[in-house]
């Protein structure tokens, strides 16, 4: 049985407890499924005793139970909340690698399959922080953690009250706003993505919102030749995320 709402100090399957164990987030106990000792668990257990974690073997139908994602692949970390963090920590990470700001802004992205997908693309892209409203945007939950193997531990990740409020105040530390959109005036290789800058990716169904649409700079859109009119969200953030790393490396 699952639970009914998302709990955020729970991270499961192999690669991302492996993430997890890596980085510096307190991992409170470490439950493992009875008999579980073949591939990667190895892995699982040795980090664990080298970080001093409790582990507790128990039966496979208690992690079943304690599953929110369905696959947890033997093993499930309880892990202090996950700790978002300031815009301006995003920005000083940026500063202090001597780098053009590449920060992506989310709005209204609801499935955490694709937050977790755009998640894992980005820190492989060099993005230096996302950004998710409080208010209708999922947050990072289990399947969230699952489904970016692990690269949540890497990721500066900030939760705001405001998406718009947010973009006027990276426009005055001289960031350019590029939203997503497939009515876009310019194809995302004909813009100059290299400098410092946000793309805004919105929701499968409903885009960026009317107001954030307002706020930004320019609009992109992908090149799609076939009859379908869309992308899917974290397809068309990862097409943007890999084109702007495409230009920054040029």
């Amino acid at each position: 049985m699952k639970n009914d709402s998302f709990r955020e100090d729970m991270i499961e399957g192999r690669n991302a407890v492996i993430e997890t164990l890596k980085s510096n987030k307190t991992i409170e106990q470490l439950f493992v499924a009875n008999g579980e000792i073949s591939g990667s668990i190895n892995t699982i257990l040795k980090l664990a005793k080298e970080k001093k974690v409790v582990v507790k073997r128990v039966d496979r139908k208690k992690l079943d139970r304690l599953s929110q994602t369905g696959s947890h692949q033997g093993v499930i970390a309880q892990v202090t909340p996950y700790e978002y963090c300031d815009i301006y920590d995003i920005l000083d990470f940026a500063s202090q690698k001597s780098e053009n700001e590449f920060i992506i802004i989310l709005d209204q992205i609801e499935d955490p399959h694709n937050l977790g997908s755009i998640i894992r693309t980005a820190e492989t892209c060099g993005v230096h922080g996302i950004i998710i409203p409080k208010r209708r945007n999922v947050g990072v939950t289990p399947i969230v953690y699952k489904t970016s193997a692990g690269a949540v531990e890497h990721m500066r990740i900030a939760k705001v009250s405001n998406i718009n409020s947010t973009i006027d105040e990276l426009k005055e530390h001289g960031i350019w706003i590029y939203g997503a959109d497939m009515k876009g005036e310019n194809y995302c290789f004909e813009s100059k993505l290299n400098g410092r800058i946000a793309l805004v990716i919105g929701s499968e169904g409903r885009g960026i919102s009317k107001l954030t649409k307002e706020k930004c700079d320019v609009l992109l859109k992908i090149p799609m030749v076939g009859k379908i009119s869309s992308l899917n969200a974290s397809v068309a953030a990862g097409i943007l995320m890999y084109e702007t790393l495409k230009q920054r490396i040029k």
